[in-house]
């Protein structure tokens, strides 16, 4: 029986991941940073199976006290400060946990464990000002963000690691992923709500940023799995995983207010697109400047070719599953919130 360790167990990714751990007979550990109230976030009804140990990503004494405590075969490591508008609004905060918070944890391994095998989550949001289209293992970095310049250091630091110390140490750079438990600080689990709420009639309008952005979005629960598939190879190697299919936010959009039965109508450009209810004429989204990116992403493209060659790896949720699965759960969500308001 594996001992695995997981930081951010209680994201979304996190959640996931010690789902599938448990169904494969690990022992689950997972990092919790101490708060004055306990949340245990996504995992809240698995919390029973999973061992807990208090630890900071930026106090290298406590992940060397958790690898002790763990005795973790597997690292794995998902905790980040991962909302990419924040790290603009905390760009040190964000180098902290996302990119020296690495090297402590890989400190923290070759100290105590260098049998250890370790993932690291790496992101699309490195190649940023993108270099080629479809993006791969080889494509040229040039990150547009406070995250992604700190995920990339994260990346660097991971592979120097692997080939300094031999570490089994590898990084999975994974496109947007998203699934019902995502933040609701998210554009995809933003528009989900707000297209319950407005079905629900508790909301009238969404306000989103760029509509024109194209990203490559996949499900969570396929995308945790490769974390778990790349620890389990004979070499240590970063992947791509991806769909190889980007669409627009405003794609999204329309799809997700498609499974409640609205169409949604185009009108202007830029700063004065909305969207309007075909039937109704009702004008349900808009676009708010506020929301823009200093430096945006245009599109993110990845091609998981290598990881579909190599591990066999492949997507199983597709994309209109993946928005009607998250819409679904919101509309239940609503509804279970309008009985609560009504009792």
């Amino acid at each position: 029986m594996k001992n695995a360790l997981i930081t951010g167990i209680t994201g979304q990714d996190g959640s996931y991941l010690a789902e599938l751990l448990l169904e494969k007979g690990y022992n689950v550990y997972g990092l919790m940073r101490r708060k004055s109230v306990v949340d245990y976030g996504n995992v809240d009804h698995i919390k029973d199976k999973i061992h807990f140990i208090y630890a900071d990503m930026t106090d290298i004494v406590s992940l060397i006290n958790a690898m002790k405590v763990s005795q973790a075969d597997e690292v794995y490591n998902l905790a980040a400060q991962s909302f990419v508008a924040t790290s603009w609004e905390q760009p040190l905060a964000t180098a902290e946990i996302d990119a020296v918070g690495v090297t402590n944890i890989l400190e923290a391994i070759r100290l105590t464990n260098p049998s250890c095998r370790f993932y690291q989550a790496s992101t699309s949001e490195m190649f940023g000002l993108v270099q080629a289209i479809p993006q791969c293992e080889t494509t040229p970095f040039y990150p547009r963000s406070p995250y992604g310049v700190a995920k990339l250091y994260g990346h660097w630091i991971t592979k120097n690691y692997r080939e300094s110390y031999n570490l089994y140490a590898c990084s999975g750079i994974l496109f947007n992923h998203e699934s019902e438990r995502r933040g609701k600080e998210f554009v995809t689990r933003k528009i989900t709500d707000a297209v319950a709420r407005i079905k629900h009639g508790l909301q009238d309008c969404l306000e989103l940023g760029n509509m024109d952005s194209k990203r490559d979005w996949g499900h969570s629960k396929d995308y945790v799995y490769a974390m778990w598939l790349m620890l389990q190879q004979e070499q240590a190697d970063d992947y791509v995983i991806a769909t190889n299919e980007t669409r627009t936010v405003r794609e999204f959009v329309e799809t997700a207010f498609h499974k409640v039965g609205i169409e949604i109508e185009w009108f202007g450009q830029g700063m004065d697109e909305v969207g309007k209810d075909k039937k109704s004429g009702n004008i349900l989204v808009k676009v708010n400047k506020d929301f823009f990116r200093p430096a945006e992403v245009d599109i993110l493209l990845g091609n998981p070719q290598k990881a579909e060659k190599e591990m066999g790896w492949e997507r199983q949720i597709s994309f209109d599953e993946l928005v009607e699965r998250m819409v679904e759960n919101d509309m239940s969500l609503v509804a279970k919130e309008i009985v609560a308001i009504n009792l």
